[in-house]
């Protein structure tokens, strides 16, 4: 249940994020957690809602400047997937229309809320919204930059050869969410490609060609724990959806096959050599 402290979004015209809130699921890291909202940036008041997936002790609360804070406590520990339903949900029940995802550990760049949310004001068949992102490292180190496509069409086309939507960096219509099912827990921790895929077959799915968000490689991350899992329902949703006509579809099954028998630490050392000439922070 939501505390009493929560402030609901302000009438149309009150304020341009009054209808926007950061959603973060997390299980413990209080410190990432704070040190992830004290680096927004915007001209308006923030509204925040963290997913306190039964961490012990329990998150509390920041306290920062121009930011309103809540915290929806699970009863258990139920995993990321269960968490961010949980959340879509009592956003969308309090009247906000966009949810921006982040996670603890990540650093988000000035105004990145606003320039989402303006973007898709104009943009009413985009459902969900990437930005361009900077790998860190633990200690703030630029790893390699992510620089997916933009275009809704192109998304479509490799969104199986490649990561072309970085779940921390988006921004979620509500409704579109909810209309398509929200997340589930269908494809254990593939919830976000999972949701992009139904997303894409009644909506857009785009990017900003532009910097959005620090992503920080965290070795105790869904990523890394659990890799082979996410590759495996990762498959099973490049099944689901196959196109054999698209041959970039081919080409996604054969990378994940590969990425199931390859460790995860040489993935790594790959992707640092393909980028790490472009990369600036």
């Amino acid at each position: 249940m939501m505390s009493s402290s929560f402030t609901p979004p302000k009438a149309p015209g009150a304020g341009v994020l009054d209808d926007v809130a950061v959603l973060m699921p997390a299980y413990n890291g209080q410190a990432d957690i704070e040190r992830t909202l004290a680096s927004f940036r915007e001209d308006a008041r923030i509204h925040v809602l963290i997913v306190d997936d039964g961490s012990t002790p329990p998150i509390v609360a920041p306290t920062l400047p121009n930011m309103s804070v809540d915290i929806l406590r699970m009863a258990k520990n139920g995993g990321i997937e269960r968490a961010l339903a949980a959340g879509i949900e009592a956003l969308a029940a309090r009247g906000f229309r966009y949810a921006a995802r982040i996670d603890a550990g990540d650093l988000t760049v000035a105004h990145r809320l606003a320039t989402q949310r303006t973007y898709l004001e104009g943009h009413p068949h985009v459902a969900a919204l990437g930005m361009w992102t900077q790998v860190i490292s633990r200690d703030g180190k630029p790893l390699f930059m992510l620089r997916p496509p933009t275009e809704p069409l192109d998304i479509r086309r490799i969104r199986f050869l490649r990561a072309c939507l970085v779940h921390p960096s988006m921004m979620l219509r509500l409704d579109a969410v909810l209309a398509v099912g929200n997340y589930r827990d269908d494809y254990k921790a593939a919830e976000d490609l999972d949701l992009f895929l139904r997303l894409m077959e009644r909506y857009d799915c785009a990017n900003l060609a532009a910097l959005g968000l620090y992503y920080e490689v965290n070795e105790g991350g869904i990523s890394a724990t659990k890799r082979r899992r996410q590759i495996q329902s990762t498959l099973r949703l490049q099944m689901r959806y196959f196109n054999a006509l698209n041959p970039f579809d081919w080409l996604g099954l054969a990378k994940n096959l590969l990425h199931l028998v390859t460790p995860y630490q040489t993935l790594q050392r790959v992707k640092k050599r393909l980028y790490a000439p472009r990369a600036s922070l």
